[in-house]
């Protein structure tokens, strides 16, 4: 009897290397997921498909029951005049006290979720996905500081993102 291993590993492949992490980006240790729950808003990111024309994005994270996180994604969408929402789920890869998850929006599929800057206070942060061209600021707040962004620009370049494609919102 033959095995289709061969086939899948490919798909094996591809699906285990959406959960790892960029060249040169570690994930912040010491991590309290506590501290990082409740409600973000999105400053800037790298333009993708899935969050293409949205505006005043939102990340919702609460604990699930089974120890994981409740990810509600919220955006408005100029173009349709609505509200857009994606549903989630997230988990550690590693462990509690790395900010590297895998969140998944879509049934078995997981995708990295690094958070490889966070400041003390937890208002800002600055999270990957797992490549370079999936970026994010977020923050606690609707708007930051101007230092903020240039700092965020500046990590994120040294780290190399593409910071001439950022939108901000």
């Amino acid at each position: 009897m033959k095995t289709k291993l061969p086939i899948f590993l490919p798909l094996i492949l591809f699906l285990a290397s959406c959960t790892g992490l960029p060249d040169n980006i570690q994930p912040v240790n010491k991590f309290q997921l506590e501290k990082y729950l409740g409600t973000w808003y999105e400053i800037s990111r790298l333009d993708h498909s899935f969050e293409r024309g949205l505006t005043q994005v939102t990340a919702e994270y609460s604990m699930r029951d089974d120890g994981g996180v409740n990810v509600i994604n919220r955006g408005f969408s100029e173009k349709e005049q609505k509200w857009s929402t994606a549903q989630g789920k997230a988990y550690f890869v590693k462990d509690d006290q790395t900010g590297h998850l895998k969140v998944s929006f879509f049934g078995p599929f997981y995708s990295s979720y690094v958070i490889f800057y966070l400041d003390d206070d937890y208002q800002h942060a600055a999270v990957s996905g797992f490549n370079t061209k999936y970026l994010w600021l977020l923050s606690r707040k609707p708007t930051v500081p101007d230092n903020v962004k240039y700092q965020f620009e500046k990590l994120a370049k040294e780290k190399g993102f593409e910071i001439e494609n950022l939108i901000y919102l």
